[in-house]
């Protein structure tokens, strides 16, 4: 890392996240001094196979054993594939694969060893971002959130607006861009809103053999089960306020909720669940957002994004609206986070993850010389 030494000095940093829908890797660059991002660079993809898929589907919920190390391997091997193809990089940040996710439990469990990775890039790696702020009370997510604040900063935004993350769990930043840094108290609220597209995932799994319900096309054609949907706003996950986080499996009840209903009335029955949990988690702002900016795979839904639109008071759109990337912004918030971890910045606080005090979490591993 040519840079490293110098405290502050602009990295170009290279951020990886394999997310809860299990699709795949994104890899992103972004060029920053921990504090303000002052470009983006090139950017990656690598699906998971089939057979992939299925090694993390059956980790899921474990927290060490064969099926953990099988995962591992798989992350391991995927991440070192698409990352090898990037040059020119001073750090990486790599997040691993969340397996299981119990704050106030067990902890948090991420497969993927940052140390061996190291030794095959070439580059200092910071990976194990989770687990100091868990160890010290915190939900250990949502993570993107101080990434999130230098977005605002970026795009010059003067108001309030909310960054709503749709991937496999559903997360929401409040910025208020008025505060000079993210860790000021009032300057960020963050939390997990609920499912997103890991519920509609499954179910297109289950009973089509699709890995999603690509532009929304099963559930445009059915109608929204009210009672399920309910029976689902009832879950006291809701009534607790926030900073809060959840597993990826925390609502795997849904699925029994639209067992008994055809293909299309569950797919649209699971979509509206998800725009019914950030409409609750909406009302946790300090203050109605400027803009709702929406990441992730589930802004190319237009059902879950016309669902959202209908029920909120504020735009709705996705992040491509402010020219960032959506299906890039969380691999690059891992490169920036990356970036404040290596200059001993703190990486969440108490208005993102509820942790008691700042927060950065990482450990950074070295290639041997």
């Amino acid at each position: 890392m040519n840079k490293a030494g110098k405290t502050g000095a602009p990295l170009r940093a290279l951020g990886a996240m394999s997310g809860t829908s299990l699709d795949g890797v994104d890899a992103a660059v972004v060029e920053t001094d921990g504090r303000r991002i002052l470009g983006f660079g090139k950017t990656g993809y690598r699906p998971y196979g089939a057979e992939e898929r299925a090694v993390l589907h059956a980790a899921l919920g474990h927290w060490s054993g064969p099926e953990a190390e099988a995962a591992g391997d798989v992350v391991d091997a995927a991440h070192a594939a698409l990352l090898s193809q990037f040059d020119d990089v001073d750090i990486v940040g790599y997040h691993g694969q969340t397996l299981a996710h119990e704050p106030r439990g067990r902890g948090t469990c991420q497969v993927g060893d940052g140390a061996a990775l190291a030794q095959a890039l070439g580059v200092p790696v910071v990976w194990d971002f989770r687990s100091d702020d868990v160890a010290l009370g915190g939900e250990g997510a949502p993570l993107a959130p101080f990434f999130h604040f230098a977005c605002a900063k970026w795009i010059g935004a003067t108001e309030p607006l909310c960054f709503l993350n749709l991937g496999g769990v559903g997360n929401i930043t409040y910025v208020d861009p008025s505060f000079e840094a993210p860790e000021q108290p009032g300057a960020l609220l963050a939390f997990d809103t609920g499912p997103a597209n890991a519920p509609v995932n499954d179910l297109m799994l289950a009973r089509l053999g699709l890995p999603m319900d690509e532009g929304g096309r099963v559930a445009a054609l059915g109608q929204v089960e009210e009672g399920a949907l309910e029976l689902f706003l009832a879950e006291p996950y809701f009534a607790r306020m926030p900073p809060k986080s959840l597993d990826r499996n925390d609502f795997s009840e849904m699925i029994g909720l639209v067992g008994e209903l055809a293909d299309a009335d569950a797919a649209a029955t699971l979509t509206a669940m998800c725009a019914a949990g950030v409409l609750q988690g909406m009302e946790h702002c300090p203050r109605l957002p400027a803009r709702l900016l929406v990441t992730g795979g589930g802004r190319h839904n237009p059902v879950l994004m016309e669902m959202l639109r209908v029920s909120l008071d504020c735009p709705v759109e996705p992040v491509e609206a402010v020219g960032l990337d959506g299906d890039m912004l969380e691999a690059q918030a891992f490169a920036y986070l990356a970036v404040r971890v290596a200059y001993g910045m703190p990486t969440s606080c108490p208005g993102t993850t509820g942790v008691g005090a700042l927060v950065g979490g990482g450990i950074v591993s070295r290639p041997a010389q």
